[in-house]
């Protein structure tokens, strides 16, 4: 597969996979989103240059992203945690059910088309584009958190979408805690140490559920987890995640809102051109 692929147009990707990297691990700490929005466009067009059908190419880049985040996020929550910013009684009662969400995510995964995938991500590009572009810190649902039932569903759902998304929980987490009125800081802490619980049990189900069609995948990969992409991202991503971790507490972020929104509205674009092509 590798031998077919224009040298010069492989060179260009390799570039641009280890910038997005960087990028990635900047906006983890920084946002506690774990970068991949900005990771799965380009492991789109990478493994689209390396011969990866349509019908699968999506779940290999969404379980790729979901292993990439791993690392990248561990760093950004010792990072958090060394500010002492993270809600240790929030993760307790997210623990369960957001992996319990992660096992449902997972079972969609094996039995879904590659379309629901990316129409799952071009709504979610939508939606954190609209956020970051016209959100306010204002706006609350309640100054407190909500009850266990609605803590423990909350937990559940962002585990489940997080694991179709490929974001490891940290945007859904982020505006959930921020509604309820936590401070953004501690909020996007928080969401580090739930992306890590997503995330490891997230990669192991991609692994299982891309297995009867391990026989399209490029090398390296088990399921649908790529180890070279892995190897190409993660170093940058862990660089450069507790420099945004340190920034999150330091910097006024609204202008890099505004650019990664705009950013995500042309990656809804680009997938949504994808589904009608």
């Amino acid at each position: 597969m590798l031998s077919a692929v224009p040298v010069g147009e492989l060179v260009f990707l390799l570039i641009a996979v280890l910038f997005a990297g960087a990028l990635a691990g900047l906006l983890s700490g920084l946002f506690g989103i774990g970068g991949s929005t900005v990771v799965i466009p380009v492991l789109y067009e990478f493994f689209r240059i390396l011969g990866v059908p349509d019908e699968v190419r999506m779940q290999l880049c969404i379980g790729t992203a979901l292993t990439i985040a791993v690392p990248t996020i561990l760093r950004a929550y010792y990072a958090h945690r060394a500010e002492s910013a993270v809600l240790g009684d929030v993760l307790r009662i997210w623990a369960l059910p957001a992996v319990l969400g992660v096992v449902a995510g997972s079972v969609i995964a094996y039995v879904a088309p590659g379309v629901l995938f990316k129409v799952v991500f071009v709504l979610f590009a939508i939606f954190m584009a609209v956020k970051l572009l016209f959100g306010r810190d204002t706006w609350r649902i309640a100054e407190n958190l909500p009850g266990p039932a609605t803590m423990v569903a909350g937990g559940f759902a962002i585990g489940c979408l997080s694991t179709l998304v490929g974001v490891a929980g940290g945007s859904l987490s982020t505006l959930f805690l921020a509604l309820y009125g936590r401070p953004f800081h501690a909020a996007v802490a928080t969401s580090t140490g739930l992306g890590v619980l997503v995330g490891i049990p997230a990669t192991i189900g991609y692994m299982i559920a891309g297995w009867p069609h391990q026989a399209l995948m490029p090398p390296f990969t088990v399921g649908y987890v790529s180890f070279l992409g892995l190897l190409l991202f993660a170093p940058a991503s862990m660089l450069t995640a507790p420099y945004g971790a340190r920034l999150a507490h330091r910097l006024s972020k609204r202008r890099l809102e505004v650019a990664f929104g705009l950013f995500l509205v042309l990656i809804a674009v680009r997938f949504g051109a994808s589904l009608v092509g």
